[in-house]
């Protein structure tokens, strides 16, 4: 049986950016002026830079980078878990 999951312990993180565990999310989905919306299903772990650039890995072991360019994020946190992490 293969699994679809990568705990956050899977991720490897061989740079010096500061990641934070977001794995409270069921998914999110940044919505970009041209009315795009890239969304992320259970995503795991966020870097955002000085830019405002988000990395984040999420729980199929896909790495993904979202630029700064996007005018709205939204969530949904699965049940039981904080609303806001960071």
């Amino acid at each position: 049986m293969s699994t679809l999951s990568a705990a956050p312990f899977d991720f490897k993180n061989a740079t010096d950016l500061k990641f934070t565990d977001i794995s409270s999310e069921e998914w999110r989905e940044y919505r970009f002026l041209g009315g795009e919306v890239v969304r992320i299903d259970r995503p795991l772990m966020l870097n955002v830079s000085e830019s405002n650039g988000h990395r984040i890995f999420d729980a199929l072991g896909v790495s993904h980078y979202v630029p700064p360019t996007w005018i709205h994020l939204r969530w949904k946190v699965k049940d039981g878990e904080p609303n806001f992490v960071k």
